[in-house]
């Protein structure tokens, strides 16, 4: 993937799907659901997201993570989504007869999907925090109420 000035490059893939058949904003939304995830949570965000834009996100997702892994030789477990944006594509028009003699225009939108993923350094696996000693628990203090002077 070309670098932006002296920046180092890190190697990735890409993949673009063009022509989909659903409004640029709605997958949009979908694609803000994933931009900078590791590519393996992305994949399982995208399989449980509920909008309908989420099954074309996600074959593009899965075929940049394939790319990165046939052609780049990378490790698919280590990958990022580095770049992912949604571009409006052509309007298809169509006409809806209205009473009258009247047409109303109807607007079929489509759009460009494209997700780029790079490789990274894999994250360690966290480990949980081992309990040494239990925390000292302190004696309650001894206090007097002002209700037990008053009798």
């Amino acid at each position: 993937m070309p670098g932006k000035g002296d920046a180092p490059v890190l190697p990735g893939a890409r993949a673009v799907a063009r022509h989909v058949r659903i409004s640029p904003m709605k997958a949009r939304r979908v694609v803000n659901l994933v931009r900078g995830l590791p590519a393996k949570e992305a994949l399982t965000v995208l399989q449980f997201a509920p909008q309908a834009a989420s099954e074309q996100v996600y074959k593009v997702l899965a075929s940049a993570i394939a790319n990165a892994e046939n052609n780049e030789r990378l490790d698919p477990d280590a990958l990022l989504v580095s770049e992912a944006y949604v571009d409006e594509g052509p309007t298809m028009k169509r006409f809806q007869p209205r009473a009258q003699g009247r047409a109303y225009r109807i607007r079929k939108r489509t759009c460009h999907i494209t997700v780029a993923v790079e490789a990274v350094a894999p994250a360690a696996p966290r480990k949980a925090a081992k309990k040494t000693a239990p925390a000292k628990q302190a004696a309650p203090a001894e206090t007097q109420s002002n209700t037990e002077g008053a009798e």
